[in-house]
């Protein structure tokens, strides 16, 4: 993350973006908010003169008739420009939190893997909503007080003062001044505990996130007692964090109506007293407590805004720190304009160490794959091999002038490119609460049902799929939970097959299916693909045994390299996990 001050500079920079993108919205709406707080100052002087002409004896029955349609008009534009600004300034704080979520979302789509290694799935949740609807609350709701208060402050306080009395106006904003620090200070620490507040709602939220995730394993190990109280630990600091902030807030409101019940108790009796001695008439005195009644919105106002306002850069703060994160992954300015991969990939000397660790997972990887060849890959686990095709999918970046592609360095290919050229089936076999058919046809932008049932029959999948009841339609459940792992590795691989791509990578990926099933499968793709390469990483060696050239790697090193037969002949390491898999399936036949 970046330094504190660096975001405090970003913080303000991105708010202005939205703020200068909409600035002519919030001038409208801080128009109509003028309009209406200046509008409404003509009651008290309506009423006053009401007041001074009954007393006096000087107004007849048209006279009244004649204020009351001035107090319904000025009811009416009060009422249709509060209706302005309510919509051009809460309306704009929705626009603003719609942009900025979908900003998140795009920022977060670019961040490369170690990001996601090092931030869990609650705290970004909690950035998408709570944080983001505290910014937006404070660039409506608190930018609208802070307006209100400062604009309605001023013109009653000059009314006060010049169309009633200066004496009796000092006397009743003494109050005023414990508001505003007051204020101050319970913002400062508002800002504190709001922070911390948040913390906690996003612990809480990776926990239950996690809990459901893993249902399965915790009932299976019967931990549910233990997961129940651990939540209610975390339930009760969530809590605890919660209860701060509001007995802060449960104190600023009352302290504020108390002042202001005090700043009305001084005109109630010093405004009596003047007007009693005849210095003011009792038409001023009335409009002068209207317009001290007026003042009491702007005190608590006052309050509110700093609540908001602090809440809001609290969550700005947290915020701004995943947007201050920058992709390590991205197309540097030596991109070439490359439309189209065929599949000779060359590696020389590839050594790499994930960032923040000194351990080497590859060391001196030298290793070349013609278009058209198959690649197999062996090895214990932890070796380096899965390390190994991501630097070819570029989710880490890896050194220059070590992977090559159709004679170019791998840095130098459109990342988009790389990667729709590239069909990769990972060893989770993440599937989408989705449709099976929208599963298949992710990679792709459009893909007919014919072409979606024939990359199924090609993964072996297809007869499995046709017994559900909605077929193609069957929505699997968060993570394919509804499927077996079988399905769910042969619904991958027809994934990546749909894509038809010029590289395959299979990352241990039918490890779930028996060894017949295996066959077919490995059947049909190289009858599809034998133009193309295909990289296959397993643990069996019946599923790497027919590849033109098998790798060995141990300890991120490759250890033997050659065909399945000359491997044999060697009597390594290779030779080692075919007589131990021999003797496990001979075991198993007793």
């Amino acid at each position: 993350m970046k330094s504190n001050n660096k975001n405090k500079h970003k913080s303000k920079s991105i708010l202005n973006k939205y703020l200068k993108k909409y600035k002519f919205s919030f001038l409208i709406g801080i128009i109509s908010l003028i309009i209406v707080d200046v509008t409404q100052l003509q009651i008290p002087v309506i009423t006053g003169n009401i007041t001074d002409g009954l007393q006096n004896g000087a107004y007849t029955f048209n006279n009244l008739l004649n204020e009351a349609l001035k107090l319904f008009i000025i009811g009416a534009i009060i009422a249709c420009f509060r209706f302005v600004w309510r919509y051009f300034i809460f309306g704009t704080s929705r626009k603003i939190e719609y942009e900025l979520r979908n900003d998140f979302f795009s920022h977060l789509e670019k961040l490369s893997l170690r990001f996601y290694n090092e931030n869990k799935t609650g705290d970004l949740m909690a950035y998408a909503t709570n944080d983001l609807n505290a910014i937006r609350m404070m660039v409506g709701p608190g930018l609208l007080m802070a307006l209100d208060a400062i604009v309605l402050s001023i013109l009653v306080i000059l009314k006060m003062l010049t169309n009633i009395s200066v004496n009796l106006t000092l006397v009743a904003i003494i109050p005023l001044p414990i508001i505003a620090i007051g204020s101050l200070l319970f913002g400062k620490a508002i800002r504190v505990r709001f922070k911390d507040k948040q913390e906690a709602f996003s612990h809480l939220s990776d926990v239950v996130q996690e809990n459901i995730s893993g249902i399965q394993v915790i009932k299976a190990f019967v931990q549910e007692s233990k997961e129940v109280i651990e939540f209610n630990k975390i339930n009760k600091n969530n809590y605890n964090k919660n209860m701060r902030v509001v007995k802060l807030f449960a104190i600023m409101l009352p302290l504020a109506m108390l002042v202001s019940g005090l700043s009305v108790a001084i005109v109630l009796g010093y405004g009596g007293y003047i007007t009693i001695l005849g210095k003011i008439t009792l038409g001023e005195f009335v409009a002068f407590t209207q317009y001290l009644l007026m003042l009491v919105w702007p005190m608590m106002a006052f309050g509110w805004c700093i609540n908001i306002m602090s809440q809001g850069m609290a969550s700005l703060s947290r915020f701004q720190k995943v947007l201050d994160e920058e992709p390590e992954i991205f197309d540097e300015k030596t991109v070439k304009q490359i439309d189209k991969i065929k599949g000779n990939i060359e590696i020389n000397n590839l050594s790499f160490s994930y960032p923040g660790s000194d351990l080497k997972e590859l060391n001196d990887i030298c290793v070349n794959i013609k278009k058209g060849e198959t690649l197999g890959i062996v090895g214990r686990t932890g070796s380096g091999k899965t390390t190994l095709v991501n630097m070819l999918l570029r989710m880490y970046n890896p050194p220059r002038n070590t992977i090559f592609i159709d004679g170019n360095d791998i840095m130098d290919i459109p990342l988009k490119v790389l990667r729709n050229s590239i069909g990769y089936v990972p060893q989770d076999n993440f599937l989408f609460s989705d449709t099976i058919s929208r599963n298949i046809a992710f990679g792709v932008i459009e893909a007919s049902d014919q072409y979606i049932h024939l990359a199924a029959k090609d993964a072996n999948v297809h007869d499995n799929i046709i017994e559900f009841t909605n077929q193609y339609e069957t929505v699997v459940g968060e993570r394919g939970v509804t499927l077996s792992g079988g399905q769910k590795q042969r619904i991958s691989i027809a994934r990546a097959l749909i894509k038809e791509p010029s590289i395959m990578i299979l990352d241990d990926s039918v490890s779930a299916v028996d060894t017949n099933t295996e066959e077919q499968i490995l059947s049909h793709i190289r009858e599809e693909r034998k133009d193309k390469t295909t990289i296959i990483i397993a643990h069996r060696i019946s599923t790497i045994q027919n590849s033109d050239k098998i790798i060995v790697i141990d300890d991120g090193k490759i250890t033997e390299s050659g065909t399945h037969e000359s491997l044999l002949a060697e009597n390594g390491l290779y030779y080692d996990m075919v007589q131990k898999q021999q003797l496990e399936k001979e075991l198993d036949k007793e």
